[in-house]
């Protein structure tokens, strides 16, 4: 008899700012995750000027643990109206990051600011893409800041389609008008990794517990399952810009759940 395949689900480092790697891969293992999503940030464990031999360690012991590296989590902005070589050293630095540490993709926020800003993310995607296919990483474009839609990320990385991906994340899209299924038709090719959340509101973006705020998260998942769904969620606590919410710890029980519902 086969043994079922566990869900690909993670949460993001996000949600316990500063504290060591060890701790994350302790949590993970008790929630059941079978990937861990690292934030990179000079404040955290890992960050781009992190040396070689701590590279080799930290990635020594996610693996040890059984765990995956689905996503490293950047904040360089593609279409931002910063030089080229900024944007883009900033981003190589984050491929040879993820290629480091075994993970298989990068996210990179929009960051636009109107005029211009398909034209440069194209640009910039097209030059990366080589260093990110010898890498095998995968560069993920999220839905947030200046392009909050699922309709949005697309005209960014449709011509990409296959070698670029986008991150759905759950609040951003519902809360400028797009509907879960509208976000999935849109992202439909693209879709590499989804990122689950629960907010008070749309006005009021401050994060709650899984099924208690007001992110469609029902139909986000129902209309993962329509899609066949397969690839990795992750649950992004924003604990880091919201020290006053409840612990990662407290959460992920409900997160979890959520996850066994719809995978």
């Amino acid at each position: 008899m086969s043994t079922p395949e566990r869900p690909r689900w993670a949460f993001s480092t996000l949600g316990a700012p500063g504290r060591p790697v060890h701790e994350h891969l302790v949590r993970a293992l008790r929630h059941g995750c079978t990937g861990l999503e690292l934030r990179v940030h000079q404040d955290e464990f890992v960050h781009v000027d992190l040396p070689p031999g701590e590279r080799r360690a930290i990635r020594a012991r996610i693996t040890d643990a059984g765990l995956a590296v689905p996503c490293l989590a950047g904040y360089a902005g593609i279409c931002a109206p910063t030089p080229d070589p900024v944007v883009l050293s900033a981003i190589d630095r984050l491929l040879d990051l993820a290629y480091d540490l075994g993970a298989s993709a990068v996210r990179i926020f929009p960051g636009g600011t109107g005029d211009g800003d398909t034209e440069r993310a194209q640009r910039r995607l097209a030059a990366l893409l080589p260093d990110a296919r010898a890498r095998g990483v995968t560069m993920l474009v999220e839905t947030h800041d200046s392009h909050p839609t699922g309709t949005a990320v697309a005209t960014l990385i449709r011509p990409f389609a296959g070698a670029v991906g986008a991150i759905w994340d759950a609040l951003h899209p519902w809360r400028h008008g797009e509907q879960p299924p509208e976000t999935a038709e849109a992202l439909a090719g693209f879709l590499h990794y989804v990122q689950i959340k629960d907010a008070a509101s749309t006005v009021d973006t401050t994060p709650v517990p899984l099924g208690t705020g007001a992110v469609p998260l029902t139909t986000i998942g129902t209309t993962l399952q329509e899609h066949a769904w397969q690839g990795w969620v992750s649950l992004e606590w924003e604990k880091a810009w919201y020290p006053e919410i409840p612990t990662l710890d407290e959460v992920l029980p409900g997160a979890a759940e959520w996850v066994a519902t719809y995978f």
